[in-house]
């Protein structure tokens, strides 16, 4: 006699000690609200509000393109020859660390477990860090943003590149084995036609990432449109910082919008 539907399934048990996990969290919380100093409201916040508010809303057109120096334009196409640049170089960089940080490329679980030890570390540095080191190093300018987004996406896009190795089919590779290849044969005929998509989608998932931390870097002095941002912002040129506050967000949506229909072809 087969048993009823709802006998077969089981429902998933309770945590009974769930309300601990709750009462740590408000713990926590209430612990950081109440860390914040309260200074008050100054008397010119409704005043300095209006003027922020509107000089975004009448951007300076006029900002868009100026012949004789720094406008909208170039300064948005440097943010993305930035964002192009570091995603490249921590293309390149991250390939290597992402097979030795996979499993079944590695042949051991302590060297994996090495690589992503790497991998980790180098993520966990914040790119406003790097891009502050690196112009301390080599001076302020797009460069050193290059190299910070550069060395701050290895640790990601390795990261999502090895899981993609250890997802992979092993047929082909055992295939390609028990015929008596060799392991450049087999990387290039077994491994890189099947992890390619995937790693052309994470790097442009990568890149998306990458335009918005380039518009940030510059306003600590590491290239793109953020320098412009910082000047306006610090001379209370708020119609200004409307008109950049308005580029930088059509550059990121058209940038999203193209990357995702990449994406969704690759994959």
């Amino acid at each position: 006699m087969t048993k009823p539907w709802n006998a077969i399934i089981q429902k998933p048990k309770k945590n009974r000690f769930r309300w601990l996990i709750y009462l740590a969290l408000a713990v926590v919380y209430i612990w950081a609200f109440a860390g914040i100093p309260y200074t008050g409201i100054k008397e010119t916040a409704v005043q300095i509000t209006k003027a922020i508010v509107t000089g975004i809303l009448s951007p300076d057109w006029d900002f868009v393109y100026l012949p004789e120096g720094e406008d909208l334009l170039r300064g948005l196409l440097e943010t993305l020859a930035i964002s192009i640049l570091g995603t490249f170089i921590s293309s390149l960089l991250c390939l290597p660390l992402a097979f030795w940080a996979a499993v079944n490329m590695s042949g051991s679980r302590v060297v994996s477990g090495s690589g992503k030890m790497v991998l980790s570390f180098i993520r966990a540095v914040p790119e406003m860090v790097l891009a502050l080191m690196f112009i301390k190093a080599v001076g302020p300018g797009s460069f050193a943003g290059v190299l910070a987004l550069g060395l701050h996406s290895v640790g990601m896009l390795g990261k999502l590149f090895a899981d993609e190795v250890e997802n992979m089919d092993k047929g082909p590779v055992e295939a390609l084995l028990s015929s008596g290849a060799n392991r450049l044969q087999i990387l290039w005929f077994a491994v890189l036609p099947q992890v390619l998509p995937g790693f052309l989608s994470y790097m442009l998932y990568r890149f998306e990432i990458n335009m918005r931390s380039a518009a940030i870097l510059g306003v600590i002095g590491a290239g793109g449109i953020g320098t412009p941002l910082i000047f306006a912002l610090s001379t209370r040129n708020w119609d200004r910082v409307g008109i950049i506050l308005l580029g930088i967000v059509i550059l990121i949506t058209v940038i999203d919008i193209l990357s995702g229909a990449i994406r969704r072809r690759l994959v």
